[in-house]
This record gives structure tokens, sequence and C-alpha cells, in this order.
């Protein structure tokens, strides 16, 4: 059977494995004051050509999504997402339950937010019965697969500067919408452009960890008390901070996001070709063919996939994902077999 039902199955990387055998085994100082967190932060710094910036090790997207809106929040403050985001629809209500409002902005089927959809959000909220935007939550990629250009995260960027609002880039799925021929950005850009995002490791050949840059000095004080009291630091935190290192010293992160994008672009261009058309055309490792109902049970027996949800009547609308593990073998065999099916 293939496997095209997430890009988080496959335990890690060999070279992210091997790097943790390195160290096992060694004594070294716990909850992330030891010397490979520290060479991994500054990396990252250098990387994003932030010398300042502040960076945080967390276990996965979901717990760095709701600890990081929380702390940069006060408590009658609110945020605007896509009412396709992650935090609206995929964390059981967490961000939520740290009292924080969700304010849903429609979207277009890539998910991408634009000024036009924040600006009307505000207008609604002046009146102080209602609680205050102040942070803007977008994923890159989106969860339908949609990559922020420059100029619309500039755009973005001086709306929310304009507007007294923070961005926050949910970066789960960063190694692939860099590495999609959709992208012209660069962490440099997301450390000039936001106020904070995280380069994503779970999703990318980590076993587990996200990695937490805080841009804006405004919101690095007392971040770390605030991840401690959410449960949110890591005793062994030198586990997280290995894995980024051995994905981001040669390169190896982008290689393997760039992979993924590869196959899921062979797929979707050979689906395409066999008559199956794309909810929307994603330009990362992501796609989202609509099928026949009659289509599915077959494919059950041939694939394991996500159903995304119905498209009309007699048609659904499913998810197929690819990630770093996944074959090129695996993407041409599955095409062969759809075209018996169909």
């Amino acid at each position: 059977m293939y496997f095209f039902r997430n890009d988080y199955s496959v335990s890690c990387h060999p070279k992210v494995l091997e790097a943790l055998a390195a160290v096992n085994g060694e004594n070294v100082v716990g909850y992330g004051f030891d010397p490979y967190t520290q060479q991994a932060a500054d990396l990252i710094r250098k990387l994003c050509n932030a010398p300042q910036a502040d960076v945080q090790f967390m276990v996965g997207g979901t717990q760095t999504n709701f600890v990081s809106i929380a702390a940069f929040l006060r408590p009658w403050e609110s945020v605007i997402t896509p009412v396709t985001g992650h935090v609206n629809g995929h964390e059981a209500g967490a961000v939520e339950a740290t009292g924080h409002k969700l304010l849903l902005a429609r979207t277009p089927g890539n998910g991408k937010l634009t000024p036009a959809a924040i600006l009307p959000i505000l207008e609604e909220c002046k009146d102080q019965h209602l609680t205050q935007p102040k942070l803007v939550y977008i994923s890159d990629a989106t969860e339908t697969g949609g990559v922020y250009t420059k100029a619309e995260l500039s755009a973005l960027s001086y709306c929310c500067k304009a507007n007294g609002l923070y961005l926050f880039l949910d970066g789960a799925r960063l190694g692939c919408a860099f590495t999609s021929q959709a992208n012209d950005l660069t962490l440099a850009d997301l450390a000039q452009l936001t106020d904070a995002f995280y380069i994503g490791g779970t999703k990318n050949g980590a076993m587990m960890g996200e990695a937490l840059v805080i841009c804006n000095p405004e919101l690095q004080d007392g971040f770390f008390r605030f991840k401690k009291q959410q449960g949110a630091v890591l005793a062994k935190g030198w586990l997280l901070a290995v894995q980024f290192l051995a994905l981001l010293q040669d390169g190896l992160y982008f290689k393997l996001g760039q992979h993924a994008v590869d196959v899921a672009q062979y797929l979707q261009g050979g689906l395409k070709n066999l008559g199956i058309p794309m909810l929307v055309d994603s330009p990362t490792n992501q796609i989202f063919p609509i099928v026949p109902d009659d289509l599915l049970p077959k494919l059950d027996e041939l694939c394991a996939y996500e159903v995304w949800g119905k498209a009309d009547n007699t048609h659904t609308t499913i998810r197929l994902v690819t990630s770093f593990a996944t074959p090129l073998e695996d993407a041409e065999h599955f095409l062969m077999d759809v075209k018996n099916l169909t």
C-alpha cells in the first residue's frame, strides 16, 4: 500500500538519527541550557541574518502556536486567522483555551490572507466591548498548499505595522514552502517581515521539533518562563537542538523539502493527465485531487490518504501528502495503478 496520508509518519531522516546517536550517552545540561542548543540557536540567527532574535525550541506545531500566541497577547487581545488556519481547524481549541478569541477571515482556495481580509475585522472590532485584534496568524505553506510571495508577505507586514498588529507565521511546512517554485522568500525576509515565525522540523525530517524565531524584541522578555509555565520546556532540550543542527548545517533541511515537493508535483501532474482535477493547484507537497465517490473504495485498498471534504454530490476531495521519505517510484507506480482503475 502507498502512503500519502501525511508527512510526519516516518520517524526522521537517517542523518538526524545519526546525530542523536552521536550524542547518546553524554551528560548534558538540561532545559536548553547546553552547548548544542546554543550552537543551533546561533546557526539559525546567522541563517536569518537576525543576530538579536531569540530562538526557542519546542516539541510540536500546536504547542508552538498556542504558547507563542498566549505569551505575546494581553488577556483581552485576539487573533486574526484564515478560516482554514491550523489554529482554527486542527488544534482542538488550543488557542481559545488560553483565553484568546480567534477572529476568522475568509481567504481564497489557496488559504492566503491579505490586508483586504484583515481591515474589515479591525473596523468591526473598534467597539471596546469586543476583543482587540492584536496578532495576525498565517501559515507558509498554508493548509491548502498556498505559498506566500515576498510581495504578499510585505503587504501583510506593512498592514500589520500600520495597525499595531503582530504578524506570526506558522512554518510547520516551511521547508516545502521555501523549495516550491512559487517561493521567492528567504529566512532573512521572514526575520525582517514578521514579529515571530518558526522553522518546522516535525514535518521535514526531524523526529520532532520546531524552532521558534522571535524577531521582535518586545516579545522576547519572559518567554522562557512562560514556556516553562505552559509545560513546553523539554528537560532533554538538547535533543531538539541536535536535530536542527543536523538539518540546517549543510542545507539538508531544504533538500528534504525539495524532494517532497518534487514527488508531489509529479503526482499532481500525472493525476491531471489522467483527467482528475484538483481543488487547488498546490505548488507544495500537499495536493488535493477531486475523485468520483465510486473510486474511493478502490483507493482505500491502494493507498493511505485523507478525505478533505465533499466536492459535490458525486465527488470527494482527498488530500495526498508526500514527505522526504516518499520514493518517486511510489508516485510512478501509484499513477499506473490509478490509470488501471480509471
